[in-house]
């Protein structure tokens, strides 16, 4: 074992017990666990999140963000699906167009979270 791997392990087998009573009760369940997963899956994919960041400064339709990002408009619809799925984004219709944006401040604030993060 190399030392970096030796980094991430105990020299001790002692237990703490009340340490993961604290954190055990704390733990979310399992089908929020893998929910919470999924959800961050959706974040895993970079057209997706200039998708996202394209929406977090304007209100788009299919063909802005096409346009944008350089590619058709099938691509588009195929992860604005996805996204709205996630909640992510929203839309509403207007005559013969439909609007895309962010669901609410809360996907706003998980970019501005990653971002920050990175940034550091």
């Amino acid at each position: 074992m190399d030392n970096e791997q030796q980094n991430y392990r105990c020299d001790c087998n002692v237990i703490h017990q009340d340490i993961i009573d604290n954190v055990s009760s704390k733990m979310p369940e399992e089908k929020k666990a893998l929910k919470l997963a999924d959800f961050f899956k959706v974040f895993g994919d970079g057209t997706r999140i200039k998708i996202l960041y394209a929406l977090f400064n304007s209100e788009m339709c299919v063909c802005d963000i096409s346009s944008l990002l350089n590619m058709n408009q099938s691509a588009i619809s195929h992860q604005l699906r996805i996204l709205k799925q996630a909640r992510l984004i929203k839309n509403r219709k207007d005559g013969k167009v439909v609007y895309y944006s962010l669901d609410d401040e809360h996907v706003a604030q998980i970019l501005n979270d990653g971002v920050n993060h990175i940034d550091e």
